[in-house]
C-alpha cells in the first residue's frame, strides 16, 4: 500500500554481477531440457546478457514479447464468447532467467527496506491469499474480542478482464 511516505534506507544503485556458477545453478532448475543439455554453451552467453542488461538498465525488447494464448476460465463455458477466456502469456526461457536473476538481487533489498509493508502478500514466498485471509480474520476476531465494530468490504476483481472491450484488445494486439 502506498502511504505517501518518503523512502528511507539504503538506495539500490547497482546489482551484483552474475557469475557463471550462479547461472549454471539457475539453468539446472529450469524446465527447458535444451538449455540444460547445452548449459556449457548457454551459461557464459546468458550470464553476459544478464550482466549487460543489469549494468545498462535495459531489458532486450525481443524478450519482452510473449505468446498469448486464450484459455477457457472454466470447463463447460461457451467457447464462442471471448469473455469466457483468460489470457495466458508464455515468455521465453531467457526472459524467465533474466527475471529470476533480477528478483534474487532485488528481493533482499526490498525486504530489508524500512518502507516494506510486512503485510505485503503478493509475489512473496510463503505468502498467499490464504495468509491474507488469516490476517484479515485475525483482525476481525481481535476487534470482536475488544468489542469494536468491524466493517469489511470485499471486492471481487477476478472478473476484471471481462470488463475489457475485447474488440479493442484484439485490435491492439494485432
Amino acid at each position: 500500500m502506498f502511504t505517501g511516505r518518503p523512502h528511507f534506507g539504503e538506495l539500490l544503485s547497482s546489482f551484483q554481477p552474475v557469475s557463471t556458477d550462479e547461472m549454471r545453478r539457475l539453468l539446472s532448475t529450469m524446465p527447458c531440457s535444451l538449455v540444460k543439455s547445452c548449459a556449457d554453451v548457454f551459461v557464459p552467453v546468458i550470464a553476459r546478457l544478464a550482466n549487460l542488461s543489469m549494468q545498462t538498465g535495459q531489458f532486450p525488447s525481443r524478450y519482452k514479447q510473449a505468446q498469448v494464448l486464450p484459455v477457457l476460465k472454466k470447463a463447460g463455458l461457451d467457447s464462442s464468447l471471448p469473455g469466457n477466456y483468460r489470457p495466458i502469456s508464455n515468455l521465453s526461457t531467457i526472459s524467465k532467467v533474466l527475471e529470476r536473476l533480477v528478483l534474487t538481487r532485488l528481493r533482499p533489498h526490498l525486504l530489508a527496506s524500512p518502507n516494506f509493508n510486512q503485510y505485503q502478500s503478493a509475489y512473496r514466498k510463503g505468502h498467499s491469499t490464504e495468509t491474507v485471509l488469516l490476517e484479515v480474520l485475525d483482525g476481525v476476531y481481535t476487534a470482536a474480542d475488544n468489542r469494536q465494530v468491524t466493517v469489511l468490504i470485499g471486492l471481487d476483481l477476478s472478473a476484471a478482464f471481462d470488463t475489457v472491450d475485447h474488440a479493442i484488445l484484439l485490435q491492439r494486439l494485432v
